[in-house]
């Protein structure tokens, strides 16, 4: 996630995807997700949708931090000019605080994640 999130901060989601994804994914199906701490784990055959929305959760988080912050600049646009783009900048880090804190829970609680998949998928398979 670590490095998912700095290369967040200078490259685009979609080639951060195309060049990490086809490293990343493989090892993450191949380590077992049992839980720690008497925590239920991810199941083998979850582990990809699991990643995928931490993978995007963090992308989001990536999108929010300087110093190429895309969406910071978004906000730059349409702000007033006396908004300047440190006072943008410093304003963004209590978002990324709690991004980050979201993107802890949906790890150590998988259960955020796939809750509402299994549920879909039980009710139609």
């Amino acid at each position: 996630m670590a490095v998912l999130f700095v290369l967040g901060m200078f490259l685009d989601w979609v080639g951060i995807l195309l060049l990490t994804v086809p490293i990343f994914l493989p090892i993450m199906k191949s380590l077992p997700f049992a839980g720690a701490f008497g925590l239920p784990g991810v199941a083998p055959g979850d582990v990809a949708l699991w990643y995928g929305v931490i993978f995007m959760v963090n992308m989001q988080m990536a999108f929010l931090s300087p110093p190429f912050g895309y969406s910071l600049f978004y906000l730059k646009s349409v702000a007033p000019p006396q908004i300047s783009m440190a006072m943008i900048f410093r304003s963004a880090i209590p978002f990324i605080g709690l991004q980050i804190l979201g993107l802890a829970l949906c790890i150590i609680f998988p259960g955020i994640i796939l809750w509402l998949p299994h549920l879909l998928y039980a009710a139609h398979g």
